[in-house]
């Protein structure tokens, strides 16, 4: 059956015809004829909640019916859950609280850049049973940091100035729908992209975006690299680094709506506030293949650093000292407490013992590289950033961008191009977060920002 005579029969067109396509088939295999097919769809439209336990087609059922017609089963008691920083709105507090009710979490943790999100806030870590949640992962799946520490010395920040200023310019991509025309290689375009549907109809756009980045808080940067002692392979002192934070583009996106709009569909019985906390069972196909196209996602963020690093580091003449790098809107298969889990990490960094990450401030205040302390209360976590204390409508409508340039003067940082709402007052005070930190991680280097470029002003976020 094809999914017009499906949508005839009743199933709205979109992820529930979607589903009743891959249950069609596992029906037929079990050796249903099409016109008994078509009989059992009718009488499960007619009456889904009648046929929440179908043999069959008891998802497309559950998928069908309204929530009053559902029970939501959550937790007899929230799972456990820590926060770190004292100063974290309301929302977010509201949602990991939320997050914790749902019958498939374990434990949660929210760090001290938290701030509001769809579903799982920004800087929530929530550790689920069996279960993975596309809205806990986040629209740019593998959002990420990397950081090449280059041999060029860090005086060529001012001696050579306008020369980094046309690589960043030359090199970078920025902004919603940003790609090349001529597309750039990598063997991550060599990877499997027909896991799924929506992976196998994103592979052009990925190759045209590959080594590109989005709007919102996304950044290539260089900058210093202060070591006080001796670590990462290099010898203390100050050097010249290039930073960079973006992650998976449309192709991320694409899958993120896809599979959120289904485990939407799967689960009716959630009430308003956990909608967007759907989950797929990782028995499921559903959740398979959001598993793989996840991970092809990640593999595809970090090629998109690989090759902007690259490019960059050629066109310099320069070679790479060292790198970090990590990502921070994903899921991890881990084992805590002697259970298996899945962790997700939305907006978050991995700390477990002696891992090495970044954690940026804004565009004119220091970030940090840091190395994991693998403490247990925060599924082995830290904080993405700085973390946001406004909107960005009401940034626009607080600053203005000649006290900002002030701002940028004093600290002597060039910026190339950004929105007035990606400014540094939109921001925590990015020590003040480190400090809240300090039994999560131990700080291994400081980053000055210097030359700056974001997506340019007007652009739509994609953070």
């Amino acid at each position: 059956m094809k999914g017009r005579e499906l949508q005839n029969l009743g199933i709205p067109k979109g992820p529930k015809v979607k589903l009743a396509m891959r249950l069609l088939r596992g029906a037929a295999e079990s050796g249903l004829k099409k016109r008994e097919i078509r009989a059992h769809l009718k009488e499960v439209v007619a009456a889904p909640a009648d046929h929440t336990e179908h043999p069959y087609f008891s998802d497309l059922a559950r998928a069908l019916c309204t929530p009053d017609e559902l029970d939501f089963i959550e937790r007899a008691e929230p799972a456990p859950w820590k926060q770190w920083g004292t100063d974290l709105d309301d929302q977010a507090i509201k949602q990991i609280n939320n997050a914790c009710r749902l019958p498939v979490s374990v434990a949660g943790a929210l760090m001290p850049d938290a701030h509001t999100g769809y579903g799982l806030p920004i800087g929530g870590v929530l550790a689920t049973e069996n279960a993975v949640i596309p809205y806990a992962v986040g629209v740019d799946i593998a959002c990420r940091m990397k950081m090449t520490v280059l041999d060029m010395p860090a005086q060529a920040l001012k001696g050579e100035k306008q020369r980094l200023i046309n690589v960043l310019e030359d090199e970078t991509a920025f902004g919603i729908g940003a790609s090349f025309r001529k597309p750039h290689d990598h063997e991550v375009m060599d990877q499997d992209w027909n896991i799924t549907e929506v992976t196998r109809n994103m592979k052009g756009k990925a190759r045209s975006q590959l080594g590109s980045s989005g709007s919102g808080n996304h950044f290539v940067e260089f900058g210093t690299l202060t070591l006080t002692k001796d670590d990462l392979g290099l010898k203390a002192g100050t050097y010249l680094a290039l930073l960079s934070h973006s992650g998976s583009r449309g192709p991320g996106a694409n899958v993120a709506s896809h599979y959120s709009k289904l485990a939407q569909a799967l689960h009716p019985e959630l009430p308003k506030e956990l909608k967007h906390l759907a989950w797929l069972d990782m028995d499921s196909e559903e959740g398979q293949e959001y598993w793989a196209a996840m991970n092809l996602m990640g593999d595809f963020a970090a090629a998109n650093h690989a090759v902007i690093h690259r490019e960059i580091v050629r066109a310099l003449g320069a070679k790479a000292l060292a790198d970090v790098e990590n990502h921070h809107n994903f899921c991890w298969q881990e084992i805590h407490d002697g259970r298996e889990v899945y962790v997700h990490r939305k907006g978050a960094t991995p700390a477990g013992e002696g891992v090495l990450g970044i954690i940026p401030g804004s565009m004119a205040t220091p970030g940090y590289v840091v190395r994991g302390k693998g403490n247990a209360a925060s599924l082995e976590s830290a904080s993405h950033g700085a973390g946001r204390v406004m909107s960005r409508r009401k940034a626009n409508e607080s600053f203005r961008w000649s006290d900002v340039k002030k701002f940028l003067k004093e600290r002597d940082v060039t910026l190339i191009s950004a929105g007035l709402d990606e400014n540094p007052g939109v921001y925590k005070d990015i020590d003040q977060v480190m400090g809240a930190q300090e039994d999560l991680v131990d700080t291994v280097a400081r980053f000055d920002p210097k030359i700056v470029k974001m997506a340019p002003a007007g652009e739509r976020p994609e953070d």
